[in-house]
């Protein structure tokens, strides 16, 4: 049970609807009622609640939907919005997609028990919280100056601050290693930007997919004449990376006759340019990624060995992000904060759905994949949420499993369906502790549970439904 009581902001005509509902509600809601923004533009008040409870309906609500929508509007864009459960007639179920796209957080439909409401009021409530604590994770997420693009807070993320930290003052070559899109050249920069070297150059070249030739005169450079077409002379990346920090993506690409003319690089600290005879004196830090494994690579020999040790000094791994997926919600809010600046646009949130949508999602791409993602989202969003039909299709077709011409009715049971399945499975298809991470009833579980027809594995399905012992949810 909470200490303080769930904070209700009722904007509602219905006097009686408010009376009634304290009494059901009980100590653990504190409801204040605010019939004056229905009908007329008061502005809004100092935010002190934690759910904000919209009735629409005939009944109590005369100025009609459009007015209602329109101040739904209002508070989302508020600095600090709460979620808001809109209240509809039962003749107004085409209303409740309208209102859910425009950022609601749950919908009543009809004349609904005080039990519902109250599951309803918590669940947005918990929601509340969970943006509350996502913001504190951001705060304490970034690790020092110098990490201000670096963020997570899981222990593999924490292991890896803390590795930087270690080697950025240390003149080292370091190996980063990592999936496509972790982040591998952020990390680069941000050794850079921490070591001594921070106010020399900091020089970035892939050797992803480019011919040796190529490679070749982009690091070395190359003299008047050196070639057909090289009509003056270029310094090339190793030369302008002096007294700073060479920056050498995907290094499991290099060429092994590159890799001879990098690893004597290493040990004279000294090259020629194409074309020439002379010696220039180089000193700059190395910093390699890769995704592959180069101690395979060395087995199979496609990578030398004695450059390798040279090169793996000190090895930092980038975990994929679908090993951290407790980030995933605090990353996609720092790259929502920072595009909709960039855009100019209105958006602050995602809405439950959304997030549940991206925490299930694969993410082969990782980090940089998530950002594109979110990026496009808020291009797409016309309000201040980011909702499932924002991300690209693969999002909602693995997630709501939308069927051709199905009602909205369908849509939200199917999601509903998804999300037991899935808790039951992580909870052993123990229905006791599926029901406490839902914060639901272990009666209205066994009802949802009816109601969608979900039955547990064959193998052994009474084995899987043991009851460990009598609970039921608190009241909030």
């Amino acid at each position: 049970m909470n200490e303080e009581p769930i904070r209700v902001w009722l904007l509602s005509s219905d006097s009686t609807f408010w009376q009634v509902a304290s009494r059901a509600l009980g100590g653990s809601y504190e409801l204040q009622r605010d019939s004056q923004l229905l009908t007329n533009d008061h502005g809004l008040p100092e935010g002190w609640w934690d759910v904000a409870l919209l009735d629409l309906r005939a009944a109590g609500y005369e100025p009609g939907p459009e007015a209602g929508f329109e101040l739904l509007n209002q508070i989302l864009q508020t600095a600090l919005p709460p979620p808001v459960i809109v209240m509809l007639d039962e003749e107004d179920r085409n209303l409740c997609k309208r209102a859910m796209e425009l950022g609601a957080h749950d919908t009543f439909v009809g004349t609904h028990d005080m039990a519902e409401l109250r599951l309803g009021l918590r669940r947005a409530y918990r929601f509340r919280k969970t943006e509350e604590e996502l913001r504190l994770l951001r705060s304490q997420a970034v690790v020092g100056q110098g990490l201000s693009e670096l963020i997570g807070f899981c222990e593999s993320m924490q292991q890896v601050f803390s590795l930087v930290h270690k080697a950025a003052p240390c003149d080292v070559s370091v190996l980063i290693t990592g999936e496509t899109g972790t982040g591998k050249g952020m990390l680069s920069r941000a050794l850079h930007q921490l070591s001594p070297r921070a106010n020399a150059p900091f020089v970035a070249f892939s050797c992803a997919n480019l011919p040796e030739t190529l490679v070749e005169d982009e690091l070395f450079g190359h003299e008047r004449g050196a070639f057909t077409g090289a009509i003056g002379m270029r310094r090339g990346r190793i030369e302008v990376s002096d007294r700073g920090t060479l920056f050498l993506d995907e290094i499991g690409d290099l060429a092994l006759g590159l890799q001879s003319k990098l690893l004597r690089v290493l040990q004279e600290r000294s090259f020629e340019r194409l074309g020439s005879n002379t010696p220039i004196q180089t000193n700059f830090r190395l910093i390699c990624a890769t995704h592959r494994s180069l101690a395979e690579m060395v087995e199979k020999g496609e990578f030398r060995e004695d450059l390798y040790y040279r090169l793996n000094v000190v090895q930092i791994h980038l975990p994929p992000l679908r090993e951290r997926r407790e980030e995933i919600p605090v990353l996609a809010y720092h790259f929502l904060e920072r595009f909709a600046k960039q855009f100019g646009k209105k958006t602050r949130r995602f809405s439950r759905n959304a997030l549940h949508a991206m925490e299930e999602y694969e993410w082969a791409g990782n980090v940089r994949e998530l950002e594109n993602i979110v990026q496009r989202a808020v291009v797409m969003a016309e309000g201040t949420t980011v909702d499932v039909g924002h991300l690209p299709a693969r999002f909602g077709e693995g997630f709501l499993e939308p069927q051709t011409g199905s009602t909205y009715e369908e849509e939200v049971r199917h999601f509903k369906r998804r999300l037991l399945i899935r808790t039951l499975q992580e909870c052993g298809w123990c229905k006791v502790e599926a029901a406490r991470k839902l914060g639901v009833a272990r009666s209205y579980l066994h009802r949802l549970i009816a109601q969608l027809q979900i039955a547990a594995p064959e193998a052994n399905p009474q084995a899987n439904y043991v009851e460990e012992k009598p609970w039921s949810a608190p009241v909030m």
